[in-house]
């Protein structure tokens, strides 16, 4: 059986999205079967970031209401074996817990991990994949802001799921020595292990912007980041990345 993992942030702007599609690209190229769920209703752009824009023609609400099956409504990456989207609905209304944990189970019968691209803030897409995460990824930024805004999402979910982990996003190279304090702070307060420091990189931008994921374009910067961070995930030991 797979493994699910929550992805989300306390705040917009922190990187969460491009880092899904990054670090699940990563694992589909180390040859594990990989599902992206969309659940970021009023932003999704995880098919941008995959480089999947309109090719997902249904969505998981399609699936949950047995209008389509789960095997029709993924939609393989045609240049990354293993790597598949579902994307979100239009709306979140009228869906429960319990049929959404029904899918992601059902959808970690058949990929090795499973991404749920959960939405900043505290609302229904963060309590929906909240109900069906084995794993959770909290995303922030450098600034104070998104590191206090991240610690209000983790204490929402400590206690109630087992394996929490935080990512320090967009990290300006110059900046990094002084915010090590700040990092350091956020897991101590947090309590959470430091699964991976991404820096800040154009190319992120620039490969959404092409319909490419990063993996393919480039092999510097955050790339190598998320690399990292997928090994982790898989229990390699490897070191955090250097960054100049």
């Amino acid at each position: 059986m797979g493994t699910s993992i929550m992805i989300t942030s306390g705040k917009g702007g922190t990187g969460k999205t491009s880092l899904t599609a990054g670090v699940s690209a990563c694992l589909a190229a180390l040859g594990r079967r990989v599902l992206c769920v969309d659940l970021d209703i009023g932003l999704r752009n995880l098919d941008l970031s995959l480089g999947l824009s309109d090719r997902a023609l249904m969505d998981f609400r399609d699936v949950m209401e047995c209008h389509a099956t789960l095997s029709t409504a993924a939609v393989e990456h045609p240049d990354i074996q293993g790597l598949y989207l579902l994307t979100a609905p239009l709306s979140l209304e009228h869906l429960n817990q319990a049929d959404f944990r029904r899918l992601i189970a059902e959808a970690k019968d058949c990929f090795d991990f499973v991404l749920m691209d959960s939405p900043a803030g505290l609302g229904e897409g963060f309590q929906l994949a909240m109900a069906a995460a084995d794993r959770v990824i909290v995303v922030s930024a450098t600034e104070p802001a998104a590191l206090r805004d991240a610690q209000r999402a983790i204490s929402q979910l400590i206690g109630r799921i087992p394996e929490l982990h935080l990512v320090v996003n967009r990290v300006q190279p110059k900046l990094m020595d002084k915010l090590r304090t700040s990092i350091d702070n956020a897991m101590d307060m947090a309590g959470l292990p430091l699964l991976g420091v991404v820096p800040e990189d154009q190319t992120v931008t620039m490969a959404a912007a092409a319909g490419v994921p990063l993996v393919l374009m480039s092999h510097r910067g955050a790339a190598p980041a998320y690399l990292n961070i997928a090994r982790r995930l898989l229990g390699q030991r490897v070191p955090l990345l250097r960054i100049r």
